[in-house]
């Protein structure tokens, strides 16, 4: 069974590498953790600093804003189509205006 860790945790864990400069293999043996997780933890948080490590079920801001300009512009392409069917229709019956 996979084992869940907090985000202070990793971030414990991270610093120790990168800050205090303690080699990778001390720290996940320190922790109880595997090296391979540790170097993907560091990767993350070098990567999104304190954005990093959003949890289960949560999204990172950027893609959070991603996802909804998504659907606001597939929302727009919709009313866009709506708008052009009924341009076109008005314009081949102008007498039901």
């Amino acid at each position: 069974m996979a084992r869940k860790y907090s985000k202070k945790f990793k971030i414990q864990a991270c610093e120790l590498v990168i800050k205090d400069g303690i080699k990778h293999a001390v720290v996940a043996e320190k922790f109880g953790i595997n090296l391979v997780m540790l170097y993907r933890w560091i990767d993350e948080y070098q990567t999104y600093g304190d954005e990093a490590f959003v949890g289960s079920g949560h999204q990172k801001p950027a893609d959070a804003e991603l996802n909804k300009l998504k659907k606001e512009n597939e929302r727009l392409r919709m009313e866009n189509e709506i708008l052009k069917k009924a341009a076109a229709y008005f314009a081949k019956n102008p007498e039901k205006n």
